[in-house]
């Protein structure tokens, strides 16, 4: 049929069928290229590599030259599939049963990328190349360490003049029903050890030690029950949790030379990076006049909390979304970290896809009619972004 949509189901099924676990390409990045190479999107393989990481693939395709310049930004890397044999429907067959498609990756994220391709194709064939760019920034190492994979191809793209004006990430945002929410902005993610050395020795002789496990556990239990804020209108209130407490002793009478705790903060853009280390240095300092001790603190950086505001870009996708659903999504800054916290660097991201119920699990599957719904609301976002132009 000349006027058909364009069958994202069957994209889904190739991209699936690649063996795509993170680092590898698995043919994933091949198959969209091919694709989009013969819709008329100029594609760049980009490889990058750093030391002590493996290569990583990716794929920037771009249709058009000028602005407004609309970007989706995906990956089609997968996290491994874990123990095969408890798979019902095996992970890399793309197998359709009852209207579902199953597979890894089917929901994160390949499924939003078949979505997104084939809305682009159909946009092009009923309205010819669009009075901008449209752009594909796909990774091949957002399920690993993210190093060579979304951080790169966007220097890449500075340096080559391909930064959009605004960004679509197809992360599976929705969690009830499709389009119950937009991520408009992430948490922030700051994780410490913070470290208690002392004076090793017999149980029997506490006057000879300096037991390091007091003035830890001080320490941690502050911590654990401070209010760090109380969040605002995008946020809720940043919490703090403490992951590990850990003193490398088995025997039970001796007091050991040091204890460490770990610890992470997931935080509102009530804070930052050096607010938490400042306020992290001062609940040390405070035990420490109290109780003593020798302590070290390190930090590792995760995410800066962001919000892309809302304007006219969300509420257009807004709008296209409650148009396919008859929901108006909740704009949501819930959930972990995404290649969104990278993207925000350079233009306004937002985060749209089908339902999250089963990523990473054994049996990953999304329906057809959902992955179907997806394709029809991102067609939408592109008919709207380029006549609205935002």
């Amino acid at each position: 049929m000349k006027n058909a949509p364009t069958d994202s189901v069957a994209i889904l099924q190739d991209l699936i069928r690649c063996r795509s676990i993170t680092p590898h390409e698995g043919g994933a990045l091949t198959v969209l290229e091919n694709l989009l190479s013969a819709h008329g999107f100029v594609c760049q393989r980009l490889i990058f590599k750093d030391q002590d990481t493996p290569d990583v693939e990716n794929l920037f395709a771009r249709i058009g030259s000028a602005e407004p310049h609309l970007c989706f930004a995906g990956h089609t890397d997968v996290v491994p599939v874990g123990d095969e044999a408890s798979w019902k429907h095996e992970p890399f067959a793309a197998e359709i049963k009852d209207g579902l498609v199953y597979g890894r990756g089917a929901t994160d994220m390949k499924g939003s990328v078949a979505a997104f391709a084939a809305a682009a194709i159909d946009y092009l064939k009923h309205s010819g190349k669009p009075a901008g760019s449209i752009s594909f920034l796909i990774t091949g190492d957002e399920e690993g360490p993210a190093i060579n994979g979304t951080i790169k191809v966007l220097e890449w793209m500075k340096a080559n003049g391909h930064i959009p004006n605004h960004c679509l990430v197809g992360e599976p945002s929705s969690v009830e029903k499709l389009g119950d929410a937009i991520k408009i902005g992430r948490r922030g993610s700051l994780s410490f050890d913070v470290t208690v050395e002392g004076i090793q020795g017999h149980v029997a002789y506490p006057a000879k030690t300096d037991n390091p496990i007091p003035k830890l556990s001080r320490f941690v239990d502050w911590i654990s029950t401070a209010k760090l804020d109380n969040g605002n209108g995008n946020f809720e209130p940043s919490t703090l949790a403490v992951t590990t407490f850990d003193v490398g002793n088995p025997a039970g009478n001796v007091v050991p030379a040091r204890a460490m705790a770990k610890f992470n903060v997931r935080y509102s853009t009530e804070h930052n990076f050096q607010s938490l280390r400042d306020w992290v240095d001062a609940q040390v300092a405070a035990v420490k006049a109290e109780l003593g001790g020798t302590w070290t603190v390190e930090s590792y950086e995760g995410a800066e909390a962001f919000i892309t505001e809302p304007g006219v870009f969300v509420g257009l996708v807004q709008d296209a979304v409650e148009q396919e659903t008859g929901l108006v999504p909740k704009l949501s800054t819930s959930g972990g970290t995404s290649d969104a916290r990278f993207i925000k660097n350079y233009c306004p991201v937002l985060e749209f896809g089908p339902t999250n119920a089963t990523i990473h699990q054994v049996d990953e599957r999304i329906s057809i009619e959902e992955l179907r719904a997806t394709q029809v609301i991102y067609g939408r976002i592109i008919a709207a972004y380029f006549n609205n132009q935002p």
